[in-house]
């Protein structure tokens, strides 16, 4: 069975928790390829290129990310499937392949500039 973490723990964890064990790992997946992931499971309610605006409302675009976590600290939280502080109970918690997660951060990151 899956359980979301309460919001405000599941950022306190995915900010903290790469810190206090050295920092977030080194980004190294394919952008393209994570755009397709981004797609695939994101698109439906964040808006997932460089503008627009998300289909739901409460949605964060993916490009605004990184303003609220460290994209290299994301890995874990889409590893364990967690719902990370979403405050929307829609929100599905989803699992990713290890390659599918080096993608979409690397999509992700790619977004910031």
């Amino acid at each position: 069975m899956e359980r979301a973490i309460p919001g405000a723990l599941a950022v306190w964890l995915l900010v903290s928790v790469p810190a206090l064990a050295g920092g977030g790992a080194e980004i190294t997946g394919d952008p393209a390829a994570g755009r397709a992931v981004a797609e695939q499971n994101c698109s439906g309610c964040h808006a997932i290129g460089p503008v627009g605006d998300s289909p739901a409302k409460d949605a964060p675009p993916m490009r605004r990310f990184h303003e609220n976590w460290p994209v290299e600290a994301l890995g874990e939280a889409l590893a364990e499937g967690m719902v990370v502080g979403h405050s929307n109970p829609q929100m599905p918690a989803f699992r990713f392949d290890p390659q599918d997660i080096d993608d979409l951060l690397a999509y992700i990151a790619s977004l910031e500039n």
